[in-house]
């Protein structure tokens, strides 16, 4: 029988070993507890500020904003890349000894810093600087400052300047459009933003694209109407005429006869759109559009139209203005000068009040304002341009005798520049009003009858002697070209009411060349010092303007006077010659 085997007494240290082993476990327990309440408690609000800084964000994607182009494709406005130097509030608030580096490179304060950093302490994103060339903001990233990163935006830049500032006015920083073609073409312009996911590092800076959520869109091209050669040509001259006369200012509307295109639209004094410190609300409006004026006796040749188109007078009518005062009830029309005995022809070559009041009062008041009407007055042209004024034009049934009369000769209604030129252009293709845009044509465009064609011929040669030595306004003509158009002068109409005595507008409205006529031309001086008539202060810069454009064009010349002539660097064959 074999004994049991007695058990083995413990190893004395073998207890020893498991309280170790179950301290250590303890020990590590409360390590990992105390580091859990450490972050959890201790530490969240330094985590949670650093979680903010690196992790997954949906960003916008600037879209670039389409270009405008005159009608030859050169470029009147681009988006070029900029960048903008932004911050995360509270990571950049802990970088508080960064300031002063960031604030030299930005060309700001630290005290400025701090200010916006207050101001937007609950955002994740303030703009600290806008527009900046993207190598200053990748200088300014490789600081490396906590918090502080760029992103890619873009800002509009005009290669010509003041010469197309009113006609396509300007963006505000974010790149939308504010004025002229700039705001009246936002939506085509503009595109639409697109979004990506990246992954920011705990400084702010995109370390990387994780993915495109929606893809951008650039906005689109715009080819407008306008020909940068005249429109250079526009406000050259009509900068030099305000030097000249000392006048408060001048505008200027060229509009396609065929096609109803603006060419050129300018005002003096401009401003520059690439200098956004110098902005003023005066300085950018396009008077073109906004600013009204009686147009005087621009207005008298529509007048001439309707007696001849009531068949109740002819060219050779005779007309008395004698003794160069006409009285209507208790109030009076005067003439400059007793003309005598005239003709229909002759009251409107010499710019006789006395003479076109009697004509319009044989005639029914309705004659006369459906004629002016229909040629467009007292209601806007629809170019598409903001703020345009629609003039005004009294309803007939409150015409009294007086506004009859005043009304045939231009006072008493009020009227644009680019009203002006429609009217006139009515005239110069042969009865036909067209509307009147800034989006390039790609041929004739059609347009409603309002005047007959042999009406409107006679008127046109009627204009064409006004720009005679017999009429008011010789100094309108061109050389070798024939041209025709119509004077006006007005006293300013106060602000008070009635009008002011010493100051005036000078006025010219014409079209060339007269057998086949391309351009009508608009011109307005305002407060002219020393002369003040419109065929001394006007007609000359609408020569020199429509002299630039026919030569520009290569336009023929018409004139009995021309023999050869040089058209943009080469001779054109005068019409005798051609045939």
């Amino acid at each position: 029988m074999i004994a049991p085997k007695r058990r083995q007494p413990a190893e004395p240290f073998s207890y020893l070993r498991q309280r170790i082993a179950v301290s250590v476990l303890v020990l590590g327990m409360m390590v990992l507890t105390g580091r859990a309440f450490q972050l959890q408690i201790l530490e969240s609000s330094r985590l949670q500020a650093e979680g903010a800084a690196r992790q997954l964000r949906n960003v916008a994607v600037k879209p670039a904003r389409g270009r405008i182009l005159d009608r030859n494709g050169d470029v009147l406005a681009v988006s070029t890349p900029l960048d903008a130097v932004w911050a995360h509030p509270a990571t950049l608030v802990e970088a508080r000894h960064d300031w002063p580096r960031l604030a030299e490179a930005l060309g700001i304060t630290p005290s400025h810093i701090a200010s916006l950093l207050s101001q937007y302490e609950d955002r994740e994103f303030v703009y600290l600087r806008r527009h900046l060339p993207p190598a200053e903001a990748l200088r300014i990233e490789r600081l490396a400052i906590p918090g502080v990163a760029s992103l890619r935006e873009y800002g509009r830049y005009y290669p010509a300047g003041p010469i197309t500032s009113h006609v396509l006015g300007f963006t505000d920083v974010d790149d939308r459009g504010q004025e002229g073609i700039e705001k009246a073409f936002d939506s085509h312009l503009s595109g639409v933003e697109g979004k990506k996911r990246v992954l920011r590092d705990r400084k702010g800076r995109v370390v990387e694209d994780i993915e495109s959520l929606q893809p951008v869109h650039h906005g689109r091209d715009l080819q407008t109407s306008l020909d940068l050669r005249i429109q250079a040509s526009t406000q050259r001259h009509l900068a030099a005429t305000v030097r000249e006369t000392r006048a408060k200012g001048a505008s200027a509307v060229m509009l396609d006869v065929n096609t109803g295109e603006v060419l050129a639209m300018a005002n003096a004094p401009d401003f520059n759109p690439n200098n956004r410190a110098q902005f003023s609300v005066d300085a950018f409006r396009n008077r073109s559009v906004t600013d009204v004026f009686e147009p005087g006796s621009a207005i008298k040749p529509f007048t001439m139209a309707m007696a001849l188109a009531s068949g109740q007078f002819s060219l050779d009518t005779p007309v008395s203005t004698s003794p160069g005062v006409y009285r209507i009830g208790r109030d009076q029309i005067r003439d400059v000068h007793d003309y005598g005995d005239l003709t229909l022809s002759t009251v409107l070559v010499k710019s006789s009040n006395v003479g076109t009041a009697k004509i319009a009062m044989a005639l029914a008041p309705e004659e006369l304002y459906h004629l002016l009407d229909n040629v467009g007055f007292g209601r806007t042209t629809g170019v598409e341009l903001p703020g345009e004024s629609g003039g005004s034009l009294l309803k007939r049934e409150r015409w009294r005798p007086i506004e009859h009369a005043t009304l045939s000769y231009g006072y008493g209604l009020s009227a644009t520049q680019v009203q002006l030129a429609r009217a006139y252009s009515v005239l110069a293709s042969g009865g036909i009003l067209r509307p009147v845009t800034l989006k390039r044509q790609s041929g004739p465009v059609g347009g409603q009858r309002v005047m007959s064609e042999g009406v409107s011929r006679r008127i046109n040669a009627l204009l064409e002697r006004v720009v005679s030595a017999e009429g008011t306004a010789k100094r309108a003509a061109v050389p070798a070209y024939r041209v025709a158009g119509k004077t006006g002068t007005v006293h300013k109409i106060s602000p008070n009411g009635g009008y002011e005595e010493d100051r005036y507008q000078a006025i010219f409205v014409g079209f060339a060349p007269v057998s086949n006529p391309r351009f009508v031309l608009a011109v307005m001086v305002d407060e002219p010092q020393g002369s003040y008539f419109g065929g001394e202060v006007a007609a000359p810069v609408f020569a020199r303007i429509i002299s630039d454009a026919l030569r520009v064009h290569g336009i023929k010349p018409d004139g009995e006077d021309a023999s050869t002539i040089t058209v943009v660097g080469r001779t054109v064959a005068t019409p005798a010659d051609a045939s």
